[in-house]
């Protein structure tokens, strides 16, 4: 899945230049979807045709469209510098955490699981590593997801002033983003070289062609979002709520089970895996082009 090989030539600079890019346009395109997504997973109440809409538009459920459509957009800047930031360190470093690995352990992945799985194994592996280190980027997260459903906990207060004041509670729910993480990302770097390796005989995954690519991120998605769908609800919960709340995930799990049942679990999939495809390819080939281009000059 990650665009540029762990071997390539191009420069650490060019990588983040297009990554970054990358997640600016992805961005622009699909927060409406994840503010969508973020609304529904948070919602606790039964939803139905009629209560649809003001749980997605909130308190501009009856204005024009162009406003409802705007309403999609809160905490744009937080989820700007998530986003990029995002990208920049998932792209990179997978690539990087496969090398590692590769360069160190892969005897011990190919006496333990074969040449050709244990290929797909570092892949996979590197992107769970790569999952469990963007816990450090958790307070644009966490604030990113509180202007998009709870916009009252800011209380009028600057993005320095909540920084200086809440300090380690950004990083609520660190420990359940981890667990998330971990998982999903093993899932989709995973299922992407399976889909690579068995269904489309791709060997060298840096050569895929954009429709190999296509079909391979479609697969790893899907399999990263339904495999982290639980605990992604869990974590948005814990961290939508206002900064003095100390909510436990467990208690969250508790609550939910009792009053919405297990299926709420699943909250908000449907939406992300309908604009997956789209998303990862956009992303995909926004960076796959872009980070040669930069390569050219930097």
């Amino acid at each position: 899945m990650s665009p540029v090989s762990g071997k390539g030539s191009e420069s650490g600079t060019a990588r983040v230049l297009g990554a970054g890019t990358s997640g600016v346009a992805e961005l622009l395109i699909f927060h409406p979807v994840d503010t969508i997504a973020k609304r529904l997973m948070s919602n606790k109440a039964k939803v139905s045709f009629s209560t649809l809409s003001p749980i997605i538009f909130r308190d501009q459920a009856t204005a024009s469209l162009g406003k409802r459509f705007f309403s999609l957009f809160p905490g744009l800047g937080y989820a700007a510098g998530y986003k990029i930031a995002q990208r920049i360190y998932k792209f990179g470093g997978q690539p990087w955490f496969n090398d590692l690995i590769s360069r160190y352990y892969k005897t011990e992945f190919t006496n333990t699981f074969g040449e050709r799985k244990g290929k797909m194994m570092i892949q996979a592996t590197a992107g769970s590593l790569t999952g469990i280190g963007e816990v450090v980027l958790l307070p644009l997260d966490a604030l990113k997801i509180k202007r998009q459903v709870n916009p009252e906990a800011f209380r009028g207060r600057g993005v320095v002033r909540i920084f200086l004041e809440e300090g380690t509670t950004l990083y609520r729910g660190w420990g359940w983003t981890m667990a998330r993480n971990a998982p999903g990302s093993f899932s989709l770097f995973g299922a992407s070289a399976v889909t690579k390796e068995y269904i489309l005989g791709v060997k060298d995954y840096s050569k895929a062609t954009w429709t190999q690519n296509f079909i391979a991120s479609i697969a790893g998605a899907v399999a990263s979002i339904t495999v982290a769908a639980p605990l992604d609800v869990v974590k948005t919960r814990i961290q939508n709520a206002n900064f003095e709340s100390k909510v436990s995930g467990v208690t969250v799990i508790k609550e939910l089970l009792k009053n919405e049942g297990l299926f709420a679990l699943f909250k908000g999939l449907t939406p992300k895996i309908l604009v997956v495809g789209p998303k990862l390819v956009f992303s995909y080939t926004i960076a796959q082009s872009l980070i040669p281009w930069f390569g050219k000059y930097v």
